[in-house]
């Protein structure tokens, strides 16, 4: 996992819709995943993960619509940054 996002199980939210992200030439759609966040803190909400190939983001399902589009901004800054990494080092 990535930048201290804590994920479940990838894949187990509710499909919100995809961003799609550019980097170094490769397209990458990541799903945007609502799930319900546990609040003693096991899970965190709006953050990019990237385990066992998978690539998303996850947003706290439960949160107003303004949060969820500052969630899955800042998931989508995370994405870029870790694609970055990956392909133009």
């Amino acid at each position: 996992m990535q930048n201290g996002a804590q994920v479940g199980t990838p894949g187990a939210g509710r499909l919100l819709g995809f961003v799609r992200v550019l980097v170094g030439g490769r397209v990458h759609d990541l799903a945007v995943q609502a799930i319900s966040v546990d609040r003693d803190g096991h899970k965190r909400a709006g953050g990019f993960f990237a385990d066992n190939g998978q690539l998303g983001i996850l947003v706290d399902d439960a949160a107003p619509p303004p949060e969820i589009q500052a969630q899955i901004e800042r998931g989508t800054a995370e994405a870029v940054r870790h694609l970055s990494r990956r392909y133009l080092n």
